[in-house]
């Protein structure tokens, strides 16, 4: 864990120093996090720059190709992610597939069972979801199980493309009042907390 709070518990990193800022430190532990947006709009690196910061985590790869360190979980049943998941930033990437596969009753029979542990260890659990696959229910039962909601949107304007982040939901917190605008780059999200990029 990173960053300490006033005498309260630690916080997680989030890997973006911008989202850090946004969040006053990071991701209290013990939470579920559910980011979504288009598979274009940077998700995926969203959950790969939570799961690099230096402490141990299981990246759990269900669609695509598992990189070095990451778990296939791609013939895994979600009741199988249970003991693969070590140490403290734990990523399912995507949740979608799981929804797909398995159906949405098993997969928040999973994200509870997942929640309880996290819990007890202190460890947080972060969860891709992308757009326009689920019915609007199955969005909103996955959105109210989730601890911490994020968004990610792109637009296109005239010859620009706007990327903008947004924290709908943090448990027993209020939610951030603004967007925050990113870049995709080659190291991945750069979030700006001022309107200058950090």
């Amino acid at each position: 864990m990173d960053a300490p709070v006033g005498g309260k518990l630690k916080k997680r990193s989030t890997g973006i120093v911008g989202l850090n800022h946004l969040l006053d430190g990071g991701f209290p532990p013990g939470n579920l996090i559910m980011v979504y947006g288009s598979p274009l709009a940077g998700v995926d690196l969203v959950a790969l720059q939570f799961w690099k910061v230096d402490e141990e985590g299981t990246y759990l790869m269900n669609e695509g190709n598992a990189e070095i360190g990451m778990v296939d979980a791609s013939e895994l049943h979600p009741e199988m992610y249970l003991p693969q998941m070590i140490g403290g930033r734990i990523v399912v990437d995507s949740l979608s597939s799981v929804v797909i596969k398995y159906g949405i009753d098993s997969t928040l029979k999973f994200l509870r069972l997942a929640q309880e542990e996290i819990k007890v260890r202190g460890g947080n659990l972060m969860v891709v979801v992308y757009t326009n696959i689920h019915s609007p229910v199955e969005m909103t039962r996955l959105m109210r199980v989730a601890d911490i909601v994020i968004e990610l949107k792109t637009e296109i304007h005239q010859n620009e493309i706007e990327r903008t982040l947004t924290v709908h939901k943090i448990k027993d917190s209020a939610a951030p009042q603004r967007l925050l605008p990113f870049i995709i780059t080659e190291n991945g999200i750069e979030a700006s907390t001022t309107s200058r990029v950090v």
